[in-house]
């Protein structure tokens, strides 16, 4: 008989990746999810994830699993937290490794994993398998205290965007309100924005500025212990 390939004295966990995906419309704070379409579970919503394999990373599990569901290819996905709960899939004892990635919504068309992939805001998420819920509040403390220390707007944000589409895009990371006026003197003092286009001089005021980042700027502060704080 042939030996097997991968033979271990003691029981051992699957691994899985899940992916919390985030998106902004303009106004709130997206999160995708997917129908699943097998047991445990048919039917129910969930991030997309799965099983990984012997022979790629966690990282490349998470990608690999992302464009299979939503359609999403070459994502940027960043490591966020390790699920380990005891009885947290009914199969067999599995530890997921969590990740979250910030996408453009129009970016994600859909894959062939999944029966159905939606768009929630926070306040109508549906009842999620697994241990899915405990995930996506895990993803969004995430998601406020790295607001501060990395540029967010890059992936949220269009090319081109005016201030008051940034200031809603903060406002609805962190779920508060900022001075209109504040927030512009903080966004121009710190130097990572730059405008697209020059604004004529006769511009009514009601026609906006509008800027780009400044990548090179933002990485320039980050490596002097930069930390935006509100």
């Amino acid at each position: 008989m042939e030996e097997l390939k991968y033979k271990y004295k003691y029981p051992h966990p699957a691994v899985t990746t899940d992916c919390v995906i985030f998106g902004f419309d303009g106004v709130s704070i997206k999160v995708l999810l997917i129908q699943r379409g097998i047991e445990p579970y048919k039917g129910a919503w969930a991030f997309p994830g799965g099983f990984l394999k012997m022979d790629e990373t966690a990282e490349e599990g998470a990608r690999r699993e992302l464009e299979e569901e939503t359609g999403l290819k070459d994502a940027q996905v960043e490591q966020f937290h390790t699920f380990t709960g005891i009885d947290r899939d009914p199969r067999e004892r599995v530890i997921t490794i969590a990740h979250y990635a910030l996408v453009k919504m129009e970016e994600v068309k859909g894959g062939d994993d999944a029966a159905n992939a939606r768009w929630f805001s926070y306040d109508e998420i549906p009842r999620l398998a697994f241990d899915h819920e405990r995930i996506l509040r895990k993803a969004v403390s995430t998601l406020k205290e790295r607001i501060c220390f990395k540029p967010i707007g890059f992936e949220l944000l269009p090319e081109v965007f005016t201030m008051s589409e940034l200031q809603n895009l903060y406002e609805a990371i962190l779920e508060v309100k900022f001075d209109r006026r504040n927030f512009y003197n903080k966004m121009l003092k710190l130097g990572i924005l730059a405008e697209a286009e020059k604004r004529p001089a006769n511009a009514p005021s009601r026609v906006p500025t509008k800027y780009r980042f400044n990548p090179e700027k933002y990485a320039e502060l980050k490596q002097k212990g930069f930390r935006l704080e509100f």
